[in-house]
């Protein structure tokens, strides 16, 4: 009898307060992300301040059914827009190459030429498997303490986190968003990915995948 009461008060503890706990932890990792962007993300081209270096988050060309994946697409042309402003001098593409059917970095490339950015102003990070992968190895292997962060708002936020954590001086360019409906995974994925980005930082001491030779830019 007593071990089918305290059972019951375990069960009773559990499907009360882990459910709080889990939404307290969310709440307070995502005011940390949030706070270290502020004043420091800009959504009009001509209010951005000029850096040497932008760099572009990345994200999958296509998406699972072929279709394509305007994140990336959105992402291209606010990189092409800052370039062309004269808002940052080269571009630094960071994103994942670690499948053959999956080309982050060239992809970017490929297209910023198109829209009329030179080769010789794009930089490739073949190893940007994460955010913090991405944000780290600007600094440690392309020397640059000092940069403007392309993606979407979102995503910016938690880079700028990252940035801040990691000594680096960055502000941040939101490309377009996509609406809600098309991107409610991603803003569900999003909210767990601020708390792995904080326990990276305060509690698991993570560090990028690869670093590997400097490789500075200009």
């Amino acid at each position: 009898m007593l071990n089918y009461v305290s059972l019951k008060v375990v069960l009773k503890v559990v499907f009360l307060y882990i459910p709080f706990i889990i939404l307290l932890t969310l709440l307070t990792c995502n005011f940390l992300v949030v706070s270290a962007s502020k004043d420091k993300l800009f959504v009009d081209v001509k209010d951005v301040p000029h850096n040497k270096v932008g760099m572009v988050l990345g994200t999958s060309y296509l998406l699972a059914n072929g279709r394509p994946n305007y994140y990336f697409v959105y992402r291209i042309r606010a990189a092409a827009a800052l370039y062309h402003a004269g808002k940052v001098d080269y571009l630094l593409l960071s994103g994942d190459n670690g499948r053959v059917d999956n080309n982050e970095p060239m992809d970017m490339k490929r297209l910023l030429i198109e829209e009329g950015v030179p080769a010789n102003r794009i930089y490739l990070d073949y190893a940007g498997f994460r955010t913090l992968d991405s944000v780290v190895r600007s600094k440690e292997v392309f020397g640059q303490a000092q940069m403007t962060i392309i993606s979407q708002k979102f995503h910016n936020e938690r880079a700028l986190f990252l940035a801040e954590q990691n000594g680096i001086d960055a502000v941040a360019f939101n490309a377009k968003n996509i609406g809600v409906k098309y991107g409610k995974k991603v803003l569900l994925r999003e909210a767990f990915a601020r708390v792995k980005a904080v326990l990276d930082v305060y509690l698991l001491r993570t560090n990028p995948k690869y670093l590997g030779p400097k490789n500075k830019i200009g």
